[in-house]
């Protein structure tokens, strides 16, 4: 059973935003549009492994999806969790192309690729750490030894994996997605009691869910950006980057001449990702360049968010989810 379902990752959404937001010709655009390209391969990749496991059996397997805990003062994150009575099973996801060699002598993963070579931290060592600390999150939470293993699962069918002759354990952790039911199932077998209750499994169910923690920090300064660097006002989402002007409470596109009720929803959301979960009225008319405070406040109104303060001290708090 799905316990926490998988969504487009903030980070993404942040990106998206942030890339929408910033002229074409701005200098950060190119380290931006290369970052989002490899969080959003990274997405892909872990939503690939969704159909082979949807051949579990529902009632043996609770699957949280980006499950984020804390461990004393550090965080990890886990792409995704398998938890039954016997085991837990963390999957780190890899969506790598070409052909990638685990050097066990240096601790890294190298990737080929049209001749060329390049060199990512290695996943055995991530998952090890993972494995760890999810123990420990156990143990802290008063719950009884429970085995944790893991796998490296790599979401392309084509990418070539290779190691040293000696590293025997690396055809134990790492896998193609399609091997994955039967790479569970082995485990399954492996393992012949149980070492959580009914009563430990359902705690842990709803321990894990209530402390997942999303990661969450201001992208415009991760980029040593800030509000001056942004776009604002309503973008078209049918131009594509002219903006919109209000005119009788409706948004008018002045090129393709576009109607609509709502197109400031759309620019709200990247203010949420950009710059923060509350707005007043004047920054609600600075971010979309409209003039009129009234205006302003129909807009606010209409989206019935909660708020707090009075007259130009209310402010109002903003949250998507997506």
């Amino acid at each position: 059973m799905i316990v926490k379902k998988r969504k487009v990752p903030l980070a993404i959404r942040k990106l998206r935003a942030l890339a929408c937001r910033l002229p074409p010709n701005h200098p950060k655009i190119p380290v931006i549009m290369n970052d989002l390209k490899k969080r959003e391969a990274g997405y892909k990749g872990e939503c690939s492994i969704d159909f082979p496991l949807s051949f579990l059996e529902p009632k043996s397997y609770f699957i949280f999806h980006d499950l984020r805990l804390q461990d004393q003062a550090r965080y990890f994150q886990m792409d995704t969790l398998l938890v039954s009575k016997k085991y837990a099973l963390i999957i780190e996801v890899k969506n790598i192309a070409g052909a990638i060699y685990f050097d066990p002598h240096f601790n890294q993963l190298i990737r080929t690729i049209e001749g060329k070579e390049t060199a990512f931290p290695d996943p055995i060592i991530q998952v090890s750490r993972q494995e760890s600390q999810l123990t420990n999150w156990f143990l802290k939470n008063g719950f009884p030894s429970l085995p944790i293993l893991s796998l490296i699962v790599i979401s392309n069918p084509q990418t070539i994996i290779r190691t040293s002759p000696e590293n025997h354990k690396l055809y134990y952790k790492v896998i193609h997605r399609d091997a994955l039911p039967s790479k569970i199932k082995q485990m399954e077998d492996s393992i012949t009691d149980s070492s959580f209750s009914e009563k430990d499994l359902k705690k842990a169910i709803r321990l894990m869910n209530k402390h997942h923690i999303d990661a969450d920090y201001s992208i415009l300064e991760r980029y040593n950006l800030t509000e001056e660097d942004l776009i604002k006002g309503v973008i078209c989402q049918n131009c594509k980057g002219n903006q919109l002007f209000r005119r009788h409470g409706t948004w008018i596109c002045n090129q393709c001449q576009q109607p609509s009720k709502t197109a400031h929803i759309q620019a709200l959301r990247d203010y949420f990702y950009l710059l923060g979960s509350t707005i007043t009225n004047r920054q609600l008319r600075d971010f979309l360049n409209i003039s009129s405070a009234s205006s302003a406040t129909r807009i606010l109104q209409s989206l019935n968010l909660t708020s707090r303060g009075a007259n130009k001290g209310r402010v109002y708090s903003l949250y998507f989810d997506e």
